[in-house]
């Protein structure tokens, strides 16, 4: 299973901006899928998860900003944020679960897309 992000880049602070990840391979279903970022110096931390259900979580810091979504369909997941600030500069992974037919999980990682929010 390999996850491909695009969507980062450099914005100015109050800027938005929509990240992507999608899944792709051997995929039997997929689970949760979720958006963690890790600032330098920082330990990884999510920042927003959904499940196959359209239940979402979010981390303290970003609630009201950032809206996660996901389309079953296409295996993707997606991260619109909104109201950027400085201390969301990161390296943004996209995570995800998948169940294989013998119902053993496994999780994986994407490459991670780089925000920077500066003026």
């Amino acid at each position: 299973v390999q996850l491909v992000e695009s969507g980062g880049g450099l914005v100015q602070p109050g800027g938005s901006l929509r990240l992507s990840c999608a899944a792709s391979g051997s995929i039997f279903s997929i689970n949760v899928m979720g958006w963690y970022r890790q600032a330098p110096g920082n330990k990884r931390d999510m920042a927003a998860t959904i499940t196959s259900g359209a239940v979402t979580n979010y981390a303290n810091s970003v609630k009201g900003r950032f809206t996660i979504s996901r389309d079953n369909a296409k295996n993707t997941v997606y991260l619109q944020m909104n109201s950027l600030k400085p201390e969301d500069t990161a390296l943004y992974y996209c995570n995800t679960y998948v169940s294989a037919p013998t119902g053993n999980s496994y999780n994986y990682w994407g490459q991670g897309t780089q925000v920077t929010v500066s003026s």
